[in-house]
Parts: structure tokens; sequence; C-alpha cells
């Protein structure tokens, strides 16, 4: 997958993309990550990338000729282009699993008070959220969009079903996990992990997954079936 990242801040993605599951995913050539700097594409002598906002209003707005100049620089027949801002559509793991799929990922990040309207209206394909709130701009966005859709490009992880069988996935929150020791200042492992009775280790897996969507976000759970059998 080829990931090209527009911003005022390419600095910003530095550190992120050079360490762990990412940085294995760029050397074994799964993933190709470009950052452009959308200043190069201003056409005046001082670089000005945005302006007042007509109709008044705080903050300044990101100008459509320096962000159609960008996309289009890299934009191809196979390109999925993403404005990031927190008036998209949520992100959710099935989402990230569809763009996993994509050749290319352009993804526009917004700063200030956003991107002229014109801009999403002829270059972007889709609006993308992380969450409701409101972040200084849309690296960070951009950043957790990469990460969560890498993990379903089969080879990024170790083990095929990792992503699979985590939260979201199946619309239920994962349950509790495990390591050794057995004991730990006290505290035992659930002894239905360590029965070796794989059939109770579903059943139980599929109950704490419940009850921990019951707990922290009940709002899914009429969305589900039930994951008990």
């Amino acid at each position: 997958m080829q990931v090209d990242i527009l911003s005022l801040f390419p600095e910003s993605f530095q550190g992120p993309f050079e360490v762990s599951i990412l940085k294995k995913a760029r050397e074994k050539g799964l993933i190709s990550i470009n950052l452009i700097d959308i200043r190069k594409f201003a056409e005046d002598k001082h670089n000005r990338v945005d302006d007042r906002p007509f109709g008044g209003g705080p903050g300044m707005v990101m100008a459509p000729g320096p962000c159609i100049r960008a996309i289009r620089s890299v934009k191809r027949n196979d390109s999925h282009v993403i404005y990031l801002s927190p008036q998209g559509q949520q992100l959710k793991a099935q989402k990230c699993e569809s763009l996993a799929k994509k050749n290319h990922l352009i993804l526009l990040c917004g700063h200030y008070e956003g991107v002229d309207q014109r801009v999403i209206d002829n270059e972007v394909d889709e609006v993308i959220s992380i969450g409701d709130y409101v972040l200084t701009n849309g690296c960070l966005p951009a950043i957790v969009l990469v990460d969560a859709t890498v993990r379903f490009i089969p080879g990024v992880l170790g083990h095929a079903d990792a992503a699979s069988s985590d939260s979201f996935q199946d619309g239920w929150l994962e349950g509790p996990q495990y390591t050794r020791p057995e004991e730990f200042e006290g505290m035992s492992v659930p002894e239905v992990l360590i029965s070796g009775n794989h059939r109770k280790i579903i059943k139980w897996r599929k109950s704490q997954s419940e009850k921990i969507t019951r707990q922290v976000r009940p709002e899914l759970i009429g969305a589900n079936d039930e994951p008990t059998d």
C-alpha cells in the first residue's frame, strides 16, 4: 500500500512511523509512506496557504489552491482521498479493514479552522473523524488511521488472526488477557484458561467480552448478536 500524507507539518510523522510494527511493515515493503508539505504548493512569495473565512469568524481557513495542487501531485486512478476532520464519519474497525484493501491512500490533514469546502467537494472521497473531540490539527488522526489500517494488511502482524480477534472487529470489546506467571502477588489466572479445555475457554472469553461491553460500551449491545452460546 502507498500512503501519501499531506500536511503543513510533515515532521510530526517522523517518530511514529519509525518504530515498532509500522517500521517493520515499511521495511518489509508492505507499506510505503510519503510525507508532503502543502506549503510547497503555495504560489506567492510568502508561501501562504490560508486566509480569513468569508462571512467572518475566528481563525483561518486553508486555501483551496495549495491543497488541491498537493492532492493532484500524487493522485492517480486508484487513489482514495481522505480528509481528516471532526466533521467526518467516525473511524471504525470495519472501515480500517476496508481501507487496508486500497492500493493508494491520500490523507489530507486539516489545520486551523479546516480546509475550503471546495477542496472536499472536488477532490476528497470521504471525510473521517477519529472521535468526538477537536485536536490542533489532522496529523495525529492521520497517524491513528494509518496505524489502525496497516494492522489489516496481510503480513504486518505476527499472527494472521491477530487483527480479526481484536476489540470491535466482531462488534464486541475484547475481554481480559493473562500470561505467565500463573500467580502474581496473590492474584491467580482464571482456572478455565489453564484447564486445556478449548471449548470452555472460548465460551469464557465470549462471556467476558459480553460483560466488559455491557459495562463500558452498553450502546454497542443493541447492534450486536449475543456472543454467548
